[in-house]
């Protein structure tokens, strides 16, 4: 196929795999997202839990990439990444941010809005301890984000710490790495629908309440 605007503007697919009703979906939105993501996980769909998120700078200029979520619960929904990087330091600046889920093969998306805060040192340390060891090593070697002149700064520092962890199972923790949770406020269910006419649940959290409402597509 010849990539122009033509075949673009001409690629697309009839959702027909399910339905999505307010009468249907739990009272409780984590409860909705647990059933959606085990869903997810018994399909043949990689990586379920891959997540675009999407900050904002101090300017106000946005910024999306993708990470995987590691873990949730009645609080919100947990990732790590270097506190340094980019999106570390926009979440410093304006701790509002976005999440976007999709699994394409289930004709489903899950958005959410909500503000990271930072998770506890301990938990943060929890986690860490889990990765293997090759990972721990990556989260001090990089420099997240800062410009470097080639990839030989990356594996270099990698080849230093190796030599100087050999003699142990594990890294400490670097002080610039830890976890995030996404406390949400607003979480959509999207279910593709024929001929466009999706099914999108919304809940808000109205104080300590959830208030469900079905959006038009």
């Amino acid at each position: 196929m010849k990539v122009n605007n033509q075949t673009i503007a001409a690629l697309r697919e009839d959702y027909r795999a399910k339905t999505l009703e307010i009468g249907d979906v739990h009272s409780d939105p984590i409860l909705q997202f647990k059933d959606w993501f085990q869903e997810a996980l018994d399909s043949t769909i990689k990586e379920a839990n891959a997540m675009t998120i999407a900050t904002v700078d101090a300017a106000g200029k946005p910024s999306a990439r993708i990470v995987l979520l590691k873990g949730f619960d009645e609080n919100g929904f947990i990732f790590y990444t270097n506190y340094d990087s980019k999106k570390g330091q926009d979440l410093a600046a304006n701790p509002n941010i976005a999440a976007v889920f999709l699994w394409k093969d289930l004709e489903r998306q899950i958005r959410i809005d909500g503000v990271a805060k930072k998770i506890s040192r301990a938990d943060s340390l929890k986690y860490y301890k889990s990765r293997p060891k090759g990972s721990q090593i990556g989260a001090w070697a990089s420099p997240q984000s800062q410009i470097i002149p080639d990839r030989s700064i990356l594996e270099n520092n990698a080849i230093d710490l190796k030599e100087k962890y050999k003699a142990s199972d594990s890294l400490p923790i670097p002080p610039h790495w830890g976890g995030y949770v996404i406390q949400p406020n607003l979480i959509e269910f999207w279910q593709g629908r024929s001929s466009r006419l999706h099914d999108r649940i919304c809940y808000t959290l109205e104080g300590e309440q959830w208030k469900i409402d079905r959006l038009a597509p």
